[in-house]
Protein backbone atom coordinates (compact mmCIF):
# COMPACT_ATOMS: atom_id res chain seq x y z
CA UNK A 1 0.00 0.00 0.00
CA UNK A 2 1.17 3.71 -0.44
CA UNK A 3 2.65 5.22 2.46
CA UNK A 4 1.68 8.47 1.06
CA UNK A 5 -2.49 7.54 1.80
CA UNK A 6 -2.01 6.28 4.65
CA UNK A 7 -4.45 7.59 7.61
CA UNK A 8 -4.25 6.35 11.38
CA UNK A 9 -5.57 9.92 12.56
CA UNK A 10 -9.11 9.72 10.93
CA UNK A 11 -11.65 6.94 10.21
CA UNK A 12 -14.20 7.90 7.78
CA UNK A 13 -17.13 6.00 6.69
CA UNK A 14 -18.77 4.55 4.59
CA UNK A 15 -15.49 4.67 1.74
CA UNK A 16 -17.28 3.33 -0.56
CA UNK A 17 -20.67 4.81 -2.02
CA UNK A 18 -23.22 5.04 -4.79
CA UNK A 19 -23.48 7.75 -7.40
CA UNK A 20 -26.52 9.82 -7.35
CA UNK A 21 -27.85 8.35 -3.59
CA UNK A 22 -28.19 11.36 -0.77
CA UNK A 23 -25.30 9.36 1.90
CA UNK A 24 -24.72 10.32 5.53
CA UNK A 25 -20.61 10.30 6.42
CA UNK A 26 -18.78 10.31 9.64
CA UNK A 27 -15.99 11.11 10.33
CA UNK A 28 -14.33 9.89 13.88
CA UNK A 29 -11.14 11.12 15.64
CA UNK A 30 -9.06 7.69 16.26
CA UNK A 31 -6.89 9.49 19.10
CA UNK A 32 -7.79 12.07 21.78
CA UNK A 33 -5.26 14.42 20.70
CA UNK A 34 -6.71 14.59 17.18
CA UNK A 35 -10.53 14.64 18.97
CA UNK A 36 -12.98 17.01 17.38
CA UNK A 37 -14.56 20.08 18.78
CA UNK A 38 -16.62 22.78 17.62
CA UNK A 39 -16.89 24.63 13.97
CA UNK A 40 -15.44 22.88 10.96
CA UNK A 41 -15.82 23.04 7.10
CA UNK A 42 -15.56 20.38 4.93
CA UNK A 43 -14.54 21.16 1.46
CA UNK A 44 -15.06 18.19 -1.52
CA UNK A 45 -13.67 17.73 -4.32
CA UNK A 46 -13.83 15.31 -7.09
CA UNK A 47 -10.38 14.24 -8.25
CA UNK A 48 -11.15 14.09 -12.23
CA UNK A 49 -12.93 17.57 -12.31
CA UNK A 50 -10.03 19.65 -12.57
CA UNK A 51 -8.71 22.53 -9.56
CA UNK A 52 -11.17 24.75 -8.14
CA UNK A 53 -8.54 27.37 -8.15
CA UNK A 54 -8.52 27.66 -11.73
CA UNK A 55 -11.94 29.86 -13.11
CA UNK A 56 -12.64 27.45 -15.16
CA UNK A 57 -13.24 25.03 -13.17
CA UNK A 58 -13.96 26.69 -9.69
CA UNK A 59 -17.59 24.04 -9.12
CA UNK A 60 -15.60 21.55 -8.40
CA UNK A 61 -15.58 22.21 -4.74
CA UNK A 62 -18.67 21.89 -2.22
CA UNK A 63 -18.11 23.54 0.93
CA UNK A 64 -20.11 21.84 3.80
CA UNK A 65 -20.26 24.04 7.71
CA UNK A 66 -21.05 21.69 10.59
CA UNK A 67 -20.39 21.39 14.09
CA UNK A 68 -19.31 18.58 16.10
CA UNK A 69 -22.41 15.65 17.34
CA UNK A 70 -22.95 14.78 21.07
CA UNK A 71 -20.35 11.97 20.24
CA UNK A 72 -17.45 14.00 19.31
CA UNK A 73 -18.00 13.12 15.45
CA UNK A 74 -18.39 15.11 12.13
CA UNK A 75 -21.66 13.91 10.42
CA UNK A 76 -22.63 15.35 6.87
CA UNK A 77 -24.76 14.44 3.86
CA UNK A 78 -23.22 14.19 0.71
CA UNK A 79 -24.66 13.18 -3.24
CA UNK A 80 -21.95 12.73 -5.85
CA UNK A 81 -22.87 13.68 -8.99
CA UNK A 82 -20.52 10.72 -10.97
CA UNK A 83 -18.38 7.91 -10.30
CA UNK A 84 -14.94 8.78 -9.02
CA UNK A 85 -12.85 9.26 -5.80
CA UNK A 86 -13.37 12.51 -3.70
CA UNK A 87 -11.24 14.42 -1.96
CA UNK A 88 -12.98 15.40 1.72
CA UNK A 89 -11.22 18.60 3.34
CA UNK A 90 -11.47 18.92 6.49
CA UNK A 91 -10.66 22.65 7.88
CA UNK A 92 -10.59 24.42 11.54
CA UNK A 93 -11.16 28.29 10.42
CA UNK A 94 -8.66 28.70 7.71
CA UNK A 95 -6.20 25.64 9.04
CA UNK A 96 -6.59 22.46 6.78
CA UNK A 97 -7.05 19.41 9.66
CA UNK A 98 -6.77 16.38 7.23
CA UNK A 99 -7.44 15.34 3.79
CA UNK A 100 -9.51 12.19 4.00
CA UNK A 101 -11.21 10.15 0.57
CA UNK A 102 -14.43 8.10 -0.31
CA UNK A 103 -15.35 6.74 -3.64
CA UNK A 104 -18.63 6.58 -5.73
CA UNK A 105 -19.39 3.51 -7.66
CA UNK A 106 -21.87 3.68 -10.66
CA UNK A 107 -24.49 1.79 -12.21
CA UNK A 108 -24.25 -2.45 -12.21
CA UNK A 109 -20.50 -1.44 -9.73
CA UNK A 110 -22.61 0.08 -7.44
CA UNK A 111 -24.20 -3.19 -6.71
CA UNK A 112 -20.74 -5.43 -6.59
CA UNK A 113 -18.82 -6.04 -2.89
CA UNK A 114 -15.23 -5.64 -3.87
CA UNK A 115 -13.64 -9.25 -2.61
CA UNK A 116 -10.08 -10.02 -3.09
CA UNK A 117 -9.00 -13.86 -3.85
CA UNK A 118 -6.78 -16.36 -5.44
CA UNK A 119 -8.15 -18.85 -8.65
CA UNK A 120 -4.18 -20.78 -8.43
CA UNK A 121 -3.31 -22.01 -5.38
CA UNK A 122 -1.37 -25.40 -4.66
CA UNK A 123 -0.97 -28.05 -1.23
CA UNK A 124 0.12 -30.81 0.01
CA UNK A 125 -2.50 -32.62 -2.27
CA UNK A 126 0.44 -32.16 -4.88
CA UNK A 127 3.72 -30.41 -4.32
CA UNK A 128 2.64 -27.43 -1.90
CA UNK A 129 4.57 -27.36 1.90
CA UNK A 130 1.70 -26.84 3.80
CA UNK A 131 -1.76 -28.64 4.47
CA UNK A 132 -5.29 -27.19 2.60
CA UNK A 133 -6.76 -26.30 5.65
CA UNK A 134 -3.21 -24.66 6.56
CA UNK A 135 -3.14 -22.93 3.50
CA UNK A 136 -6.43 -21.70 3.87
CA UNK A 137 -6.35 -20.07 7.15
CA UNK A 138 -2.76 -18.49 6.18
CA UNK A 139 -4.39 -16.58 3.20
CA UNK A 140 -6.68 -15.46 5.15
CA UNK A 141 -4.48 -13.89 7.40
CA UNK A 142 -3.10 -12.17 4.11
CA UNK A 143 -6.38 -10.20 3.71
CA UNK A 144 -8.19 -12.67 1.61
CA UNK A 145 -12.12 -13.39 1.08
CA UNK A 146 -12.25 -16.35 -1.06
CA UNK A 147 -9.60 -19.49 -2.18
CA UNK A 148 -10.08 -21.58 -4.95
CA UNK A 149 -7.18 -24.57 -4.20
CA UNK A 150 -6.03 -26.34 -7.36
CA UNK A 151 -3.62 -28.85 -6.65
CA UNK A 152 -2.13 -30.36 -9.89
CA UNK A 153 -4.23 -33.66 -11.06
CA UNK A 154 -5.75 -33.54 -8.13
CA UNK A 155 -9.82 -32.08 -6.69
CA UNK A 156 -10.34 -33.56 -3.83
CA UNK A 157 -7.45 -31.94 -1.77
CA UNK A 158 -9.88 -28.35 -2.43
CA UNK A 159 -12.63 -31.09 -1.20
CA UNK A 160 -10.81 -31.70 2.30
CA UNK A 161 -9.82 -28.07 2.91
CA UNK A 162 -14.08 -27.92 2.20
CA UNK A 163 -14.72 -30.85 4.68
CA UNK A 164 -12.22 -29.35 7.20
CA UNK A 165 -14.38 -26.16 8.06
CA UNK A 166 -18.20 -27.27 6.79
CA UNK A 167 -19.58 -26.70 10.11
CA UNK A 168 -17.75 -23.40 11.00
CA UNK A 169 -18.53 -20.03 9.30
CA UNK A 170 -15.26 -18.44 8.10
CA UNK A 171 -14.50 -15.04 6.69
CA UNK A 172 -12.61 -17.13 3.91
CA UNK A 173 -14.79 -18.83 1.07
CA UNK A 174 -13.35 -21.99 0.38
CA UNK A 175 -13.42 -22.98 -3.30
CA UNK A 176 -13.10 -26.43 -5.45
CA UNK A 177 -10.65 -26.41 -7.98
CA UNK A 178 -7.72 -28.46 -9.36
CA UNK A 179 -5.14 -27.83 -12.13
CA UNK A 180 -5.47 -30.19 -15.20
CA UNK A 181 -2.82 -32.13 -16.77
CA UNK A 182 -3.75 -34.34 -19.61
CA UNK A 183 -2.19 -36.43 -21.71
CA UNK A 184 -1.91 -34.62 -25.41
CA UNK A 185 -0.60 -31.33 -24.19
CA UNK A 186 1.59 -29.52 -22.14
CA UNK A 187 -0.72 -26.39 -21.38
CA UNK A 188 -1.65 -25.75 -18.06
CA UNK A 189 -5.41 -25.78 -16.96
CA UNK A 190 -7.13 -24.48 -14.00
CA UNK A 191 -10.61 -25.67 -12.96
CA UNK A 192 -11.65 -23.09 -10.36
CA UNK A 193 -15.07 -23.87 -8.91
CA UNK A 194 -15.85 -26.86 -11.24
CA UNK A 195 -18.57 -29.07 -9.43
CA UNK A 196 -16.52 -32.27 -10.27
CA UNK A 197 -13.00 -32.85 -11.48
CA UNK A 198 -11.98 -33.12 -15.41
CA UNK A 199 -8.58 -34.78 -14.22
CA UNK A 200 -10.82 -37.79 -12.61
CA UNK A 201 -12.36 -38.24 -15.88
CA UNK A 202 -9.70 -40.24 -17.50
CA UNK A 203 -8.94 -43.66 -15.47
CA UNK A 204 -5.18 -42.88 -15.73
CA UNK A 205 -5.70 -41.09 -12.73
CA UNK A 206 -5.37 -43.44 -10.53
CA UNK A 207 -5.80 -41.02 -7.10
CA UNK A 208 -10.05 -40.98 -8.46
CA UNK A 209 -10.35 -44.87 -7.94
CA UNK A 210 -11.04 -47.00 -4.92
CA UNK A 211 -9.13 -49.55 -3.99
CA UNK A 212 -11.80 -51.81 -5.61
CA UNK A 213 -11.53 -49.89 -8.92
CA UNK A 214 -15.18 -48.33 -8.19
CA UNK A 215 -14.79 -44.34 -8.56
CA UNK A 216 -14.35 -42.43 -5.65
CA UNK A 217 -16.63 -39.36 -4.31
CA UNK A 218 -13.28 -37.49 -3.75
CA UNK A 219 -13.30 -36.77 -7.41
CA UNK A 220 -16.61 -34.50 -7.41
CA UNK A 221 -18.91 -32.08 -5.07
CA UNK A 222 -21.84 -33.57 -3.19
CA UNK A 223 -24.25 -31.39 -5.24
CA UNK A 224 -23.63 -33.02 -8.73
CA UNK A 225 -23.52 -36.65 -9.98
CA UNK A 226 -19.91 -36.33 -12.60
CA UNK A 227 -19.84 -37.88 -16.07
CA UNK A 228 -18.83 -41.54 -16.15
CA UNK A 229 -14.72 -42.13 -16.41
CA UNK A 230 -13.71 -42.56 -19.97
CA UNK A 231 -12.10 -44.98 -21.23
CA UNK A 232 -8.79 -44.08 -22.77
CA UNK A 233 -9.88 -45.21 -26.12
CA UNK A 234 -12.82 -43.27 -26.03
CA UNK A 235 -10.78 -40.22 -24.63
CA UNK A 236 -8.38 -40.25 -27.64
CA UNK A 237 -11.07 -41.05 -30.02
CA UNK A 238 -13.06 -38.00 -28.96
CA UNK A 239 -9.59 -35.86 -29.07
CA UNK A 240 -8.64 -37.34 -32.88
CA UNK A 241 -12.23 -36.00 -34.02
CA UNK A 242 -12.22 -32.69 -32.30
CA UNK A 243 -8.14 -32.93 -34.45
CA UNK A 244 -10.12 -32.96 -37.58
CA UNK A 245 -12.42 -30.44 -37.19
CA UNK A 246 -10.06 -28.12 -36.51
CA UNK A 247 -8.03 -29.03 -39.39
CA UNK A 248 -10.98 -28.86 -42.07
CA UNK A 249 -13.79 -25.91 -42.94
CA UNK A 250 -12.91 -22.67 -44.04
CA UNK A 251 -10.68 -21.64 -41.43
CA UNK A 252 -8.24 -24.71 -40.40
CA UNK A 253 -5.79 -24.17 -37.56
CA UNK A 254 -2.55 -23.14 -38.44
CA UNK A 255 -0.02 -25.65 -39.47
CA UNK A 256 2.58 -24.19 -37.12
CA UNK A 257 0.36 -24.96 -34.00
CA UNK A 258 0.09 -27.90 -32.23
CA UNK A 259 -3.70 -29.31 -33.42
CA UNK A 260 -3.53 -32.10 -31.09
CA UNK A 261 -2.62 -29.77 -28.04
CA UNK A 262 -4.77 -27.74 -29.09
CA UNK A 263 -8.01 -30.23 -29.17
CA UNK A 264 -7.07 -31.01 -25.70
CA UNK A 265 -7.28 -28.02 -24.75
CA UNK A 266 -11.09 -27.12 -26.24
CA UNK A 267 -11.69 -30.52 -24.30
CA UNK A 268 -10.99 -29.63 -21.24
CA UNK A 269 -12.12 -26.31 -21.46
CA UNK A 270 -15.60 -28.00 -22.35
CA UNK A 271 -15.61 -30.44 -19.57
CA UNK A 272 -14.91 -27.42 -17.33
CA UNK A 273 -17.89 -25.83 -18.42
CA UNK A 274 -20.32 -28.60 -18.38
CA UNK A 275 -18.85 -28.81 -14.43
CA UNK A 276 -19.69 -25.06 -13.99
CA UNK A 277 -16.65 -23.93 -13.43
CA UNK A 278 -14.28 -21.43 -14.53
CA UNK A 279 -11.81 -22.66 -17.28
CA UNK A 280 -8.55 -20.41 -16.76
CA UNK A 281 -5.72 -20.23 -19.46
CA UNK A 282 -2.44 -20.26 -17.00
CA UNK A 283 1.18 -18.92 -17.26
CA UNK A 284 1.66 -19.72 -20.84
CA UNK A 285 5.10 -17.17 -20.37
CA UNK A 286 6.30 -19.15 -17.83
CA UNK A 287 10.09 -20.39 -18.37
CA UNK A 288 9.79 -24.06 -18.54
CA UNK A 289 13.17 -24.89 -19.84
CA UNK A 290 12.08 -22.37 -22.48
CA UNK A 291 8.54 -20.73 -22.53
CA UNK A 292 6.02 -23.11 -21.23
CA UNK A 293 4.13 -22.73 -24.21
CA UNK A 294 4.93 -21.67 -27.95
CA UNK A 295 3.77 -17.97 -28.81
CA UNK A 296 2.37 -19.13 -31.86
CA UNK A 297 -0.04 -21.45 -30.13
CA UNK A 298 -1.02 -18.90 -27.19
CA UNK A 299 -1.60 -15.89 -29.93
CA UNK A 300 -3.77 -18.45 -31.59
CA UNK A 301 -5.69 -19.44 -28.22
CA UNK A 302 -6.31 -15.44 -27.35
CA UNK A 303 -7.45 -15.35 -31.01
CA UNK A 304 -10.30 -17.80 -30.44
CA UNK A 305 -10.51 -17.58 -27.00
CA UNK A 306 -11.81 -21.14 -25.92
CA UNK A 307 -11.43 -20.10 -22.00
CA UNK A 308 -13.18 -18.08 -19.54
CA UNK A 309 -10.56 -16.51 -18.09
CA UNK A 310 -6.95 -15.49 -19.29
CA UNK A 311 -4.33 -15.78 -16.02
CA UNK A 312 -2.63 -12.22 -17.22
CA UNK A 313 -0.78 -12.43 -13.53
CA UNK A 314 0.73 -15.76 -11.48
CA UNK A 315 3.35 -17.89 -9.96
CA UNK A 316 6.86 -16.05 -10.76
CA UNK A 317 8.49 -12.64 -10.07
CA UNK A 318 10.76 -12.18 -13.10
CA UNK A 319 9.49 -9.89 -15.45
CA UNK A 320 9.37 -12.05 -18.37
CA UNK A 321 6.68 -14.15 -17.50
CA UNK A 322 3.58 -11.27 -16.09
CA UNK A 323 5.40 -8.26 -17.70
CA UNK A 324 4.96 -10.13 -21.09
CA UNK A 325 1.48 -11.74 -19.97
CA UNK A 326 -0.09 -7.97 -19.27
CA UNK A 327 1.63 -6.76 -22.32
CA UNK A 328 0.03 -9.14 -24.19
CA UNK A 329 -3.78 -8.42 -22.09
CA UNK A 330 -3.57 -4.42 -23.43
CA UNK A 331 -2.13 -5.97 -27.47
CA UNK A 332 -5.46 -8.17 -27.42
CA UNK A 333 -7.27 -5.45 -26.24
CA UNK A 334 -5.93 -2.74 -29.19
CA UNK A 335 -7.76 -5.68 -31.08
CA UNK A 336 -10.71 -5.46 -29.50
CA UNK A 337 -10.14 -8.93 -27.75
CA UNK A 338 -10.96 -7.94 -24.03
CA UNK A 339 -10.30 -11.05 -22.24
CA UNK A 340 -11.43 -11.82 -18.66
CA UNK A 341 -8.48 -12.00 -16.65
CA UNK A 342 -7.22 -13.24 -13.29
CA UNK A 343 -4.08 -12.97 -10.89
CA UNK A 344 -3.00 -16.09 -8.97
CA UNK A 345 0.26 -17.02 -6.57
CA UNK A 346 -0.25 -20.46 -8.15
CA UNK A 347 1.54 -20.48 -4.62
CA UNK A 348 3.34 -23.85 -3.33
CA UNK A 349 4.06 -22.22 -0.05
CA UNK A 350 1.65 -19.64 1.95
CA UNK A 351 3.67 -18.57 4.42
CA UNK A 352 6.85 -15.68 3.75
CA UNK A 353 9.66 -18.58 3.45
CA UNK A 354 8.33 -18.92 -0.64
CA UNK A 355 9.70 -16.07 -1.74
CA UNK A 356 6.36 -15.64 -4.27
CA UNK A 357 3.93 -16.02 -2.05
CA UNK A 358 1.38 -13.15 -2.32
CA UNK A 359 2.57 -11.81 -4.95
CA UNK A 360 -0.75 -11.37 -7.42
CA UNK A 361 -4.13 -11.67 -6.78
CA UNK A 362 -7.41 -10.66 -8.04
CA UNK A 363 -9.77 -7.85 -7.10
CA UNK A 364 -13.73 -9.45 -8.09
CA UNK A 365 -16.52 -7.19 -8.00
CA UNK A 366 -19.11 -9.29 -6.87
CA UNK A 367 -22.78 -9.66 -5.79
CA UNK A 368 -21.65 -11.86 -3.05
CA UNK A 369 -19.22 -13.88 -2.02
CA UNK A 370 -20.10 -17.44 -3.15
CA UNK A 371 -18.71 -19.39 -6.13
CA UNK A 372 -21.40 -18.93 -8.84
CA UNK A 373 -20.91 -14.55 -7.54
CA UNK A 374 -17.56 -15.16 -8.30
CA UNK A 375 -17.39 -16.87 -11.32
CA UNK A 376 -19.92 -14.77 -13.04
CA UNK A 377 -17.96 -11.94 -12.23
CA UNK A 378 -14.64 -12.73 -13.73
CA UNK A 379 -17.19 -13.74 -16.72
CA UNK A 380 -18.31 -10.66 -17.26
CA UNK A 381 -15.33 -8.74 -16.76
CA UNK A 382 -15.74 -7.31 -13.65
CA UNK A 383 -12.27 -7.88 -12.39
CA UNK A 384 -8.93 -6.49 -11.94
CA UNK A 385 -5.73 -8.42 -11.75
CA UNK A 386 -3.03 -7.36 -8.81
CA UNK A 387 0.88 -7.37 -9.17
CA UNK A 388 2.02 -6.95 -5.67
CA UNK A 389 5.84 -8.38 -6.50
CA UNK A 390 7.66 -5.40 -5.44
CA UNK A 391 6.69 -2.67 -2.76
CA UNK A 392 4.55 -0.32 -5.62
CA UNK A 393 1.56 -2.51 -6.49
CA UNK A 394 0.52 -2.51 -10.37
CA UNK A 395 -3.07 -3.16 -11.36
CA UNK A 396 -4.00 -5.12 -14.99
CA UNK A 397 -7.76 -4.59 -16.28
CA UNK A 398 -10.00 -2.09 -17.72
CA UNK A 399 -9.54 1.54 -16.46
CA UNK A 400 -12.84 2.05 -15.00
CA UNK A 401 -11.87 -0.37 -12.67
CA UNK A 402 -8.33 0.15 -12.22
CA UNK A 403 -8.97 3.52 -10.53
CA UNK A 404 -11.56 2.18 -8.03
CA UNK A 405 -9.38 -1.12 -7.37
CA UNK A 406 -6.33 1.73 -7.06
CA UNK A 407 -8.68 3.92 -4.42
CA UNK A 408 -9.47 0.26 -3.03
CA UNK A 409 -5.71 -0.91 -2.35
CA UNK A 410 -4.89 2.69 -0.86
CA UNK A 411 -8.01 3.27 1.37
CA UNK A 412 -9.91 0.11 1.78
CA UNK A 413 -7.78 -3.05 1.78
CA UNK A 414 -5.48 -1.98 4.62
CA UNK A 415 -8.65 -1.75 7.41
CA UNK A 416 -10.43 -4.63 5.77
CA UNK A 417 -6.82 -6.83 6.13
CA UNK A 418 -5.90 -5.50 9.66
CA UNK A 419 -9.09 -7.55 10.63
CA UNK A 420 -9.01 -10.48 8.04
CA UNK A 421 -5.48 -11.26 9.63
CA UNK A 422 -7.16 -11.31 13.35
CA UNK A 423 -9.56 -14.00 11.10
CA UNK A 424 -7.02 -15.86 9.58
CA UNK A 425 -5.15 -16.39 12.78
CA UNK A 426 -8.23 -17.50 15.05
CA UNK A 427 -8.81 -19.68 11.73
CA UNK A 428 -5.19 -20.95 11.65
CA UNK A 429 -5.17 -21.70 15.42
CA UNK A 430 -8.61 -24.20 15.01
CA UNK A 431 -7.10 -25.53 12.04
CA UNK A 432 -4.05 -26.74 14.61
CA UNK A 433 -6.65 -27.31 16.98
CA UNK A 434 -6.57 -24.37 19.69
CA UNK A 435 -9.54 -22.96 18.91
CA UNK A 436 -12.98 -23.72 18.82
CA UNK A 437 -15.94 -22.82 16.71
CA UNK A 438 -17.36 -20.10 18.37
CA UNK A 439 -13.96 -18.42 18.72
CA UNK A 440 -13.35 -18.33 14.64
CA UNK A 441 -17.26 -17.18 14.07
CA UNK A 442 -17.13 -14.45 16.46
CA UNK A 443 -14.31 -13.25 14.76
CA UNK A 444 -15.39 -13.87 11.30
CA UNK A 445 -18.83 -12.01 12.31
CA UNK A 446 -17.27 -9.06 13.26
CA UNK A 447 -15.10 -9.32 9.91
CA UNK A 448 -18.77 -8.91 7.73
CA UNK A 449 -19.95 -6.05 9.71
CA UNK A 450 -16.95 -4.04 8.97
CA UNK A 451 -17.27 -4.52 5.02
CA UNK A 452 -20.97 -3.17 5.93
CA UNK A 453 -19.64 -0.53 7.74
CA UNK A 454 -17.10 1.00 4.64
CA UNK A 455 -19.34 -0.06 1.69
CA UNK A 456 -22.50 1.50 0.90
CA UNK A 457 -24.40 -0.62 -2.10
CA UNK A 458 -27.00 0.68 -4.29
CA UNK A 459 -30.64 -0.01 -2.35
Amino acid sequence: MSEHFKNEKFDIFPLVFPVGENVEFCIRALAKRNSFAGEYTLKILRLDAGSPDEEFYKNNLKKIDLSTDSEGNLKFNFTADGECEYYVRIYKGEQRVEQLSIYAVDGELATRYPLRGDFHVHTTGSDGKEDPQIVCANYRRKGYDFIFITDHDKYFPSLDAISFYKDVKLGINILPGEEVHLPGTTVHIVNAGGLFSVNGLLPMKENYLETNGELSRRRFNEKVTPPDVYKMEDYWAEIEEIERGLKSGENPIPNDVDAKSYAVCLWIFDKIKKADGLGIFAHPYWLWNVWQIPEKFTRYMLENHPFDAFEVLGGENYYSQNGFQTALYYDEYLHGRVHPIVGSTDSHGSTAENRNWDICSTIVFAKDNTREDIISAVKDKFSVAVDTISKEYRLVGEFRYIKYASFLMERYFPIHDKQAYLDGEITYQYAIGNADKTEVESVSSRAKKLVDKYVLLKK
